[in-house]
């Protein structure tokens, strides 16, 4: 953020809605299923019609404590459903299900990579509302997300610069994601975030003014958003001028905030404990099962692959970021004497074949994991050279068959002494004007021999004695 001076400092808290994925409703058995036909999934409770009552999807409650306990919060054995009373087109019976005095966890914290721990205040249980679709003057209502159970993860004002905020974003969707209780999409509107941000002088530490930032879906979007508002925050501020305390949306094509609504106090959503639903009341025991249920975390994993697996910070990112990934490479990396050559592996040949996150998300190779350790073994004891495991790994991707398919008896005999020595005469013969090269000092040139040496014998040769003899010959 170069164009904000240095005497005054950003504050932002965040606060991210995530749908669970529960098969039905948090009050009713109608569909959570992304993308039907609008108002298809809806009945008369998600609608709020006169006469229903709302039953409570226990699995929900269940989600939001492994949420809890994944973030390191304090799980509460006893929380309560509010109404939260507000009018808008998309919440069709006038007021939201929440949690208000009672939420169901708190106190946690997320760390980033510099240590510092963002703290949570509360996640909380609720009922996420309808989607407003805009066409030209006219604005269309699909109730089918009415209804969907939510929690919402609440932040305390300690994110200091929009990098940060990515950072924790990015760490609260992988945990998420590795309990399997939200696939966090946030291009589904599955991950949303609302930014609180003010701005103060440095030094001061009483908070200034903030005004919140609406339903960010997308990281991209949200770092653009805080550094435009932080801006013009800062702007108002050295010309005298109060900052207004509102909600605005980002506009994507302007890349500025504008001005949605006044903000609401909070008098104004005239809270009360909700009386069709009764409090939610846990038990130790129960709190206990679910925490012995919780997996190893991506944290907890980055560390492991980076000081006891030898693997780089930067691989054991990309490693540990989904949880099918990181189990993949667990089982192929099993039995091997080096993690990190299992790491390449992936990363490489088989990461190119899969560009994009959602593949990721749900990594499913046509090689599975222990017919990559097969190959790893054979590479690691010698039986295969580095080019033919490439190319025995080229083959399994192309056609899904097991590595005892892909690969001959001839290629698991070692190359001869003899084979070698032919091999890399007749690559000085093939090649005279490399073979020049090289005696005239171009080292680079002996790449081209090898590589002939490499052609010649299917990959079978040993790369560092092929170098070697080649070395030799040309001496």
């Amino acid at each position: 953020m170069a164009h904000m001076a240095c005497d005054y400092e950003m504050i932002a808290g965040l606060e991210t809605h995530a749908e669970l994925s529960t098969e039905t409703k948090i009050f009713c058995s109608c569909s959570t299923a992304f993308g039907g036909e609008p108002n298809t999934h809806c009945c008369p409770v998600c609608m709020g019609m006169p006469g229903v009552l709302p039953s409570l999807n226990r699995r929900v409650v269940e989600f939001a404590v492994l949420a809890g306990l994944a973030t390191n919060c304090k799980v509460n054995l006893y929380s309560r459903m509010d109404r939260k009373n507000y009018c808008y087109p998309d919440l069709p019976k006038a007021y939201q299900i929440t949690q208000f005095d009672f939420p169901i966890c708190e106190n946690g914290w997320i760390q980033l990579q510099n240590g510092r721990k963002i703290r949570i205040r509360r996640i909380h249980i609720e009922e996420d509302a309808g989607k407003l679709l805009r066409e030209g003057n006219t604005i269309h209502i699909d109730y089918n997300r009415c209804g969907v159970p939510l929690i919402e993860i609440v932040t305390e004002p300690d994110i200091c610069s929009p990098e940060e905020a990515r950072e924790y974003v990015e760490e609260l969707q992988k945990t998420l994601r590795y309990l399997g209780i939200s696939d966090c999409r946030m291009q589904e509107g599955s991950l949303r975030c609302d930014v609180n941000l003010s701005m103060r002088r440095k030094g001061e530490s009483a908070l200034g003014q903030r005004t919140e930032i609406k339903n960010m879906n997308s990281l991209s979007n949200m770092v653009k958003a805080m550094e435009y508002e932080a801006g013009r925050q800062k702007s108002l501020l050295e010309k005298g001028i109060p900052v207004r305390r509102e909600t605005l949306r980002f506009e994507v094509s302007s890349g500025r905030t504008e001005p949605m609504r006044g903000k609401e106090e909070l008098d104004d959503y005239r809270y009360f404990p909700e009386p069709d639903v009764p409090p939610i009341l846990l038990t130790e025991y129960e709190v206990e099962t679910l925490r012995e249920s919780l997996p190893e975390l991506p944290g907890e994993k980055y560390r492991r692959y980076t000081e006891e697996m030898g693997i780089s910070e930067a691989d054991a990112r990309l490693l540990s970021k989904y949880r099918s990934v990181a189990e993949y490479f667990e089982e192929a990396s099993r039995d091997c004497k080096s993690a990190k050559n299992a790491a390449n592996w992936i990363l490489g040949p088989i990461f190119a074949r899969i560009p994009t996150e959602a593949e990721k998300e749900n990594f499913s190779p046509p090689v599975p994991a222990e017919q990559l350790r097969e190959l790893l073994l054979l590479h690691e004891k010698g039986s295969v050279s580095t080019n033919m495991a490439k190319r025995i790994l080229e083959k399994m991707l192309d056609t899904g068959r097991p590595c005892s398919e892909c690969i001959s008896r001839e290629e698991l005999l070692p190359l001869s002494a003899d084979a070698l020595q032919k091999a890399c005469r007749e690559a000085i013969e093939n090649l005279p004007q490399a073979a020049e090269d090289y005696k005239k000092g171009k080292t680079k040139a002996l790449k081209a021999l090898l590589g002939a040496v490499m052609r010649s014998t299917k990959g079978r040769a040993p790369a560092g004695e092929a170098e070697a003899l080649l070395q030799k010959l040309l001496q």
